[in-house]
């Protein structure tokens, strides 16, 4: 390195050089940046247009106007509005460190991404209740799982989390204690949402680990049922070594498509989550010394279950991916498509 290096350190960007307090920018080389704004920015695209064919696909097709679709509809919606509210804010936070729109919209902002990304989990915990009455007691699934049971599920996935989001962060609860460690950090551009030793447990517990554990004994609960159920069958009484064969080999099937679905399901779900939430009960208590960019890489990492929820929860059913060539292809345009059998095919 050049002498000259050490008496003239490069200049410090600030994310308002015009502000005396602002904050600084983060020194990134430039292909870096515009590496990390393409890989975003295609995120945010893949979770919009996912999440809008699932939209379109169960509010246009009369045949998917189900109590279960509504529930997965209401769960994209609510991914669709992260990746249109949340994520592009996030972006620009993420990559410059800097918050240019203002400390009432960072406060709206936090909110919104609190709530939504509860909502998501609330809406991946029910699913699992659905799965659970439609695998594991079938005869009286149509009789439990009604619209009125769907709309008290869609009102408890919805307007607990906003009360959560908007009550914490408004009230100031979570950063009671870090007051010291706030005043030390403040500047303008800035917006970091702090939560305290208190509130990184009792909001982890309640937007994660409680409906997490729920969906994934659930799950498991239904693996085990399923699992049972395929035995049943398989040593029931046998009239033919052929029909016995086949009945096997379908067994075997059905049991295989079952493990993989079901740790799909559990295995991103988890993956996403769990390491931001882990994050965010260790860090009120390491004095909030966790690196600026492992933190946001574990954001993403939780936002990016909103792009998958479409492929693992939708893209699995025949169903929809008729009905994604319908839309791709200008189909659904067509007179009387929204009366089309979509199950026809797959029957």
């Amino acid at each position: 390195m050049n002498s000259l290096d050490f008496m003239n350190p490069p200049e410090v960007q600030f994310c308002f050089p015009l502000v005396n307090i602002s904050c600084p920018r983060k020194d990134r080389p430039m292909a870096i940046v515009y590496t990390m704004y393409i890989l975003i920015i295609c995120s945010i695209v893949m979770t919009m247009l996912g999440n809008m064919a699932v939209i379109i696909s169960i509010a246009h097709f009369k045949q998917l106007h189900s109590p279960t679709n509504f529930l997965i509809l209401s769960m994209a919606t609510t991914d669709f509005l992260v990746s249109c509210v949340v994520m592009p804010f996030s972006m620009i936070r993420s990559i410059d460190s800097c918050w240019y729109f203002g400390d009432l919209f960072c406060k709206v902002h936090s909110c919104c991404d609190i709530m939504l990304c509860t909502t998501s989990i609330f809406h991946l915990c029910f699913i699992s209740v659905d799965r659970y009455y439609a695998v594991c007691d079938p005869l009286h699934y149509v009789t439990t799982i009604t619209v009125p049971v769907i709309e008290c599920f869609l009102l408890i996935t919805w307007c607990l989390p906003i009360v959560f989001a908007f009550g914490l962060v408004f009230s100031g609860l979570n950063i009671i204690g870090a007051e010291d460690f706030i005043a030390a950090t403040e500047c303008t551009g800035l917006c970091v949402l702090i939560f305290n030793k208190l509130w990184g447990v009792l909001a982890s517990l309640i937007a994660f680990f409680i409906p997490g554990t729920v969906m994934v004994g659930i799950y498991i609960h239904i693996f085990t049922v399923a699992r049972r159920h395929a035995k049943q069958i398989d040593t029931g009484p046998r009239s033919k070594q052929a029909e016995s064969e086949s009945r096997m080999k379908s067994t075997s099937k059905r049991e295989s498509k079952a493990t993989k679905t079901l740790s799909i399901v559990m295995g991103v779900f988890v993956g996403c989550w769990l390491p931001f939430f882990v994050l965010t009960i260790v860090d009120p208590f390491i004095d909030f010394t966790t690196p600026e960019d492992l933190y946001h890489v574990f954001l993403w990492l939780a936002y990016s279950n909103s792009t998958f929820n479409p492929i693992i929860y939708s893209m699995f059913y025949p169903w929809f991916r008729k009905a994604l060539t319908m839309i791709v292809t200008g189909k659904i345009f067509r007179p009387e498509s929204c009366n089309l059998n979509l199950f026809l095919a797959y029957s």
